[in-house]
């Protein structure tokens, strides 16, 4: 990814100077959650096998080559985090080693063509930007609520994109 690229997107797409970190209303940010203003929804295939979600997806850029998102399993305002998320330029998630970049890692590019992720909250063409940028990108999700549990108990599982394919099955 070109450097300085997610500065440019996050000015394109929400209307700021830079990627990290944006600023708040009126000024500075007052806390690290604010900025969160990039909303995606996606479902990703659990640690489990099966496809779980779909998750909504509320990111900000943290450097140019970073983007980290907090992952709630609705867009309720008391919907619980279940999930954080980091796109990560392919340009550094690359120069890990494959067996560890496959089990924790998916390509965006191959998660976007899939169809199934959503870029909401932006018109089309500003949608459009955000899916190319983020194709640039590789995905971890760190899970951290299972399903069905009545609270976090301490379990993180590392869940992929649908469209991920696993070692043996192509190149990444």
């Amino acid at each position: 990814m070109r450097k300085g690229l997610l500065a440019v997107l996050a000015a394109a797409t929400i209307g700021c100077a830079g990627v990290a970190p944006q600023k708040a209303v009126g000024g500075e940010p007052k806390s690290p959650v604010d900025g969160f203003d990039i909303h995606v929804q996606a479902p990703h295939l659990m640690a489990n096998g099966e496809p779980g979600g779909p998750y909504h997806h509320y990111c900000k850029g943290i450097s140019d080559q970073i983007l980290q998102c907090l992952l709630f399993d609705s867009p309720d305002p008391k919907a619980k985090l279940v999930a954080i998320e980091y796109f990560v330029s392919k340009d550094l998630t690359r120069k890990l080693p494959p067996i560890q970049w496959h089990r924790h890692f998916h390509d965006h590019k191959v998660e976007i063509a899939t169809g199934r992720v959503q870029v909401l909250d932006l018109p089309p063409d500003q949608a459009a930007k955000v899916a190319e940028v983020a194709a640039g990108t590789d995905g971890v999700i760190y899970h951290l609520w299972p399903a069905g549990q009545e609270f976090p108990d301490g379990t993180v599982s590392f869940p992929q994109s649908l469209g991920h394919k696993f070692p043996g099955h192509s190149e990444r």
